[in-house]
C-alpha cells in the first residue's frame, strides 16, 4: 500500500524548509513518511523529524519506511493541533526549525474500503481518520459517517453539505437521504453515493457528485477545520525565529484559513478600518514566503492526478 503513496510537492517543501543537519523538524501529518523520509535525507548525518499522524495504520508503514534513519525518526501517534503538549511530554521539545502540515487524504486512507473514505469502493460509512478507533471497533468513542448520515434532521445535513462541501444541492441532497433512510438505513459507501447521484441533476458537476458530500462529511467527522486553526496557532508558537512553516492544502476551505492567518500574523496592526490610531499592540510574527499559493505544475499532476488540487502555503517565523 505504501508504494502508491506519492508526496505532493516534496522539492517545494525541502526548498523552503531548507533542512539543516542540527536542525529540529516536525511533520504534524506524516502520512506514509515521504515527506519525512525527504527532509531526513536533506537534514543527514544529524537532522532530526518528529512526525505525528492520527493514522496508526499509516504510522505502521511509516516506521517501516523511516527505520533506516534510526533515532533520528520519532513518531507519535496523535492530533497535530496538539502538537507542542505531544513534542514536550515525549521529547521535551520546546522549539523547532521547521514544520509541515500536509492535509490531503492519504492514498492508504482512500484506497481501503473499510475506512469509508471513498465512494470508489464499497464499505462501511466511517470515515473517521484515527484507525485505531476502525480497526477496534469503538464506535463510541466517535462519531461515525453512518450516525451522521442515518441521525441527523435535515436542517443538520444541510448545514454541512453546504459548509463543509459547498455544495449548491444540499437541500435536494438531504432530502433525498432522509427519504431513502426512512425505508432502509444507508450503511455502505457506494449506497451515499448512488444516493447522492439521484439527488444532482444530470451534467450539473464536472466531478463525482458525491466529491463535495463525502469531503463534507470527512471534514465534519474530523474536525478537521477546526483542528487547521488551532494547530496554525501552534506551529506559529513552536517555531524558532527563522524556521519556515509549510502548509499543503487541498479544497478551498482549508486554503482559506491557512490565508487569512498567515495574512493576520504578517500584519503589524490588527484594528478595525476604521481606528484612528493603533491600539491593538499587535507585532508581526510571520513573514510571508508565498505572496501567491504554489500548485504542483503539469508533469507532476500527470504523475500524481490526486495532486492536481494541491496548494502550497508558506510563512517564515519573525
Amino acid at each position: 500500500m505504501g508504494t502508491h503513496h506519492i508526496s505532493v510537492l516534496c522539492d517545494k517543501v525541502i526548498d523552503f524548509l531548507s533542512p539543516k543537519s542540527d536542525g529540529v523538524y516536525i511533520d504534524g501529518t506524516v502520512g506514509l513518511g515521504g515527506h519525512s523520509a525527504a527532509i531526513l535525507e536533506t537534514s543527514a548525518p544529524n537532522g532530526r523529524v518528529i512526525g505525528i499522524d492520527l493514522d496508526v495504520e499509516a504510522l505502521s508503514i511509516a516506521k517501516s519506511r523511516l527505520h533506516v534513519f534510526g533515532e533520528r525518526s520519532s513518531l507519535i501517534n496523535g492530533n497535530f493541533a496538539e502538537m507542542d503538549v505531544l513534542l514536550e511530554t515525549r521529547h521535551s521539545v520546546h522549539a523547532v526549525d521547521g514544520i509541515l502540515l500536509d492535509l490531503g487524504v492519504s492514498s492508504l486512507q482512500l484506497d481501503a474500503p473499510h475506512r469509508g473514505f471513498s465512494f470508489n469502493h464499497t464499505g462501511p460509512l466511517d470515515m473517521r481518520m484515527n484507525a485505531r478507533q476502525v480497526l477496534n471497533s469503538e464506535p463510541e468513542a466517535s462519531v461515525t459517517a453512518r450516525q451522521i448520515v442515518n441521525d441527523s434532521p435535515m436542517d443538520v445535513l444541510v448545514d454541512i453539505f453546504k459548509g463543509y462541501g459547498e455544495e449548491r444541492f444540499a437541500k435536494r441532497i438531504a432530502r433525498r437521504i432522509i427519504r431513502t433512510r426512512r425505508e432502509t438505513p444507508i450503511v455502505t459507501t457506494t449506497q451515499l453515493a448512488k444516493i447522492v447521484k439521484r439527488a444532482v441533476p444530470p451534467g450539473a458537476s464536472k466531478i463525482h457528485p458525491a466529491t463535495r458530500v463525502f469531503q463534507a462529511l470527512r471534514i465534519h467527522i474530523n474536525a478537521e477545520l477546526e483542528n487547521l486553526e488551532m494547530g496554525l496557532d501552534v506551529a506559529i508558537q513552536l517555531l524558532k525565529p527563522g524556521g519556515c512553516l509549510c502548509v499543503i492544502t487541498f479544497h478551498s476551505l482549508e486554503d482559506r484559513i491557512v490565508k487569512h492567518r498567515f495574512r493576520t500574523c504578517a500584519r503589524t496592526c490588527v484594528c478595525p478600518p476604521k481606528t484612528p490610531i493603533c491600539i491593538c499592540e499587535h507585532t508581526a510574527s510571520l513573514d510571508i514566503l508565498t505572496k501567491r499559493p504554489i500548485s504542483p505544475d503539469a508533469a507532476e499532476v500527470q504523475h500524481n492526478p490526486r495532486a492536481r488540487s494541491a496548494k502550497l502555503r508558506v510563512a517564515r517565523k519573525l
